[in-house]
C-alpha cells in the first residue's frame, strides 16, 4: 500500500584530469567497464505495483496521468493520480495493448508507481489506478497513452558496480554521464537514480561540478556485509539540451569485509586494518616534494597484476619513463598506484622518492594485492598536495555536511532512504 502525493567520467574524468594537469606514476587508463544497459522494453524483474484483487469502484474517478489520449510521452515516464484527501492508492496496473502486464513499485514517498524497466518507443499503453478514500470508498481511473518514437539524440551512461562482485567499504556507486548532465536537469535525473541497501543504510548523491558525474555513499563506510542494489534509469529521460537518456543500468553487488589502509608521511608507514584491528604496518615511500602523493581518502579503483608505466608524454623530461610494474592498485585518475617498487626499497620509511605513487616493497605489494578489493579506502595525511575533487573516487574525501550539498535534491538530515 502507498499514498500517491496529492498535489495534481568516462571522458567527462579524464577531461578533469586533463585540466589539473597532475603528475602521477602512470599515466595510461584503459577503457571504462561499465554494467550492461537495459534498453527500453526489457522485461522487468521485480513484481507488479500493488497486487491484490480488483474492487468494485463506488467513489468519484480519479483523475490518472499521463492523460488519457496523450502521445509522445518518455519511455521513463511514471504513473500518477490526483487521489482525494486521505486516498491510498489500493491497486496500480499498466498493460500494453495485447494485455501483457507491465511491472513497477510504487515510490516510497506515494507520489508516483514506477515501470520496473523502460517502456518500449512508440507503444501504447493503458494504466489503471485504483485508491480508496477515508471513507473506505473505492475510486478508479484509467488512462492510455502513447510513448514517443526512439530520439535520435541521447546521453549515455556508465555505472561502475557489476552484479554478483564483492566490494570495500568505501565503494561509492558511481554513475557516469557523457556529455554531463546540465544543473537544470540534476534533480530530475537524480530522481531516478536508485539504491537499495541490506541491511538499510541512509545515503545521499553528490554531483561533481561539471555533472559528468554522480556518486552515492553513506554518512560512514558501507557495514560489511551490505547488499546493494542500484538502478541508473536513464532511459527515456528527456534533458533541456534536446537528448534523451540512452538505456537503464542495474547491479547488485556486495560488501566485504572492512580492509583500510592508513598513510601517514610524518612516519612514511602504511598501517592496515581490517575490520577495524591492526594487522600489519609497513613502510612506505610517496612523492617527493616536486611530484606529491595526494592527501585524502581515496578509493582503489582498479587492480592490475602487471602493468607498464608510460609516461612519455609528460612535459617535464625529468618525468619521462617506460617501467614495468607490478601489483599496481590505482587510486587516482591522475595516475596515483599503490605499487611494487623494488628500486626504493631501501628508502622506504626514510625517504620519498617516487612520481606520486604509494612505493611499498615487491613482498609487502603481493601482500596488500591478495586481500585489498575494488572499493577499500585509503587515506594519505601530511603531503604537501592535497587530493582533487573528482581525481578519482573523492566521493569519502568530503563531510558529511559538505558531501549532501552536491545532492540536487533535499536530503534529510542523516541522509534518505530508498525511493522505491
Amino acid at each position: 500500500m502507498g499514498r500517491f502525493a496529492r498535489a495534481g567520467a568516462l571522458l567527462g574524468a579524464l577531461g578533469l584530469v586533463a585540466s589539473l594537469a597532475l603528475s602521477g606514476c602512470g599515466k595510461e587508463r584503459a577503457a571504462a567497464e561499465f554494467v550492461p544497459g537495459q534498453t527500453p522494453g526489457a522485461t522487468g524483474t521485480e513484481a507488479p505495483g500493488t497486487p491484490g484483487a480488483p474492487e468494485v469502484p463506488s467513489g468519484p474517478p480519479l483523475t490518472v496521468s499521463p492523460a488519457d489520449g496523450a502521445k509522445n510521452r518518455p519511455v521513463s515516464v511514471e504513473i500518477g493520480a490526483k487521489l482525494p484527501d486521505g486516498g491510498e492508492v489500493s491497486q496500480v496496473t499498466l498493460k500494453t495493448e495485447d494485455g501483457k502486464q507491465v511491472k513497477g513499485k510504487l515510490r516510497t514517498d506515494g507520489s508516483s508507481w514506477v515501470p520496473s524497466a523502460p517502456l518500449k518507443w512508440s507503444t501504447r499503453y493503458t494504466a489503471t489506478v485504483s485508491a480508496k478514500g477515508p471513507d473506505g470508498a473505492v475510486s478508479e481511473g484509467t488512462s492510455t497513452f502513447t510513448t514517443m518514437a526512439k530520439p535520435g539524440s541521447m546521453i549515455t551512461s556508465g555505472l561502475y558496480l557489476f552484479d554478483d562482485r564483492t566490494y570495500g567499504v568505501a565503494m561509492p556507486v558511481v554513475a557516469e554521464f557523457h556529455p554531463g548532465i546540465p544543473k537544470k536537469d540534476r534533480a530530475k535525473v537524480q530522481k531516478r537514480m536508485f539504491v537499495q541497501t541490506d541491511p538499510p543504510q541512509p545515503g545521499a548523491w553528490h554531483w561533481v561540478d561539471n555533472g559528468t558525474q554522480a556518486y552515492y555513499r553513506a554518512p560512514e563506510y558501507w557495514k560489511a556485509g551490505t547488499k546493494l542494489t542500484v538502478r541508473i534509469a536513464l532511459a527515456g529521460i528527456p534533458l533541456s539540451n534536446g537528448r534523451f537518456g540512452n538505456v537503464d543500468r542495474n547491479a547488485t553487488a556486495k560488501i566485504g569485509s572492512a580492509f583500510e589502509m592508513k598513510v601517514t608521511n610524518s612516519d612514511k608507514r602504511m598501517r592496515v586494518y581490517e575490520d577495524g584491528q591492526l594487522i600489519k604496518t609497513l613502510p612506505v615511500s610517496l612523492g617527493k616534494k616536486k611530484t606529491p602523493s595526494s592527501s585524502g581518502t581515496l578509493v582503489v579503483m582498479e587492480k592490475k597484476e602487471a602493468t607498464v608505466f608510460d609516461t612519455m608524454d609528460d612535459p617535464d623530461p625529468e618525468n619521462r619513463y617506460v617501467t614495468d610494474i607490478e601489483f599496481a592498485q590505482r587510486i587516482t585518475w591522475g595516475g596515483e598506484y599503490i605499487h611494487a617498487a623494488p628500486w626504493s626499497e631501501h628508502v622506504q620509511g626514510r625517504q620519498n622518492v617516487s612520481h606520486g605513487c604509494v612505493n611499498v616493497s615487491m613482498a609487502n605489494a603481493r601482500w596488500l594485492f591478495q586481500r585489498t578489493k575494488i572499493g577499500d579506502p585509503i587515506t594519505i595525511t601530511g603531503t604537501e598536495r592535497k587530493l582533487a575533487a573528482g581525481n578519482g573516487w573523492t566521493a569519502w574525501n568530503l563531510s558529511w555536511s559538505e558531501f549532501v550539498k552536491g545532492s540536487a535534491l533535499p536530503v534529510p538530515d542523516g541522509g534518505a532512504g530508498p525511493a522505491v
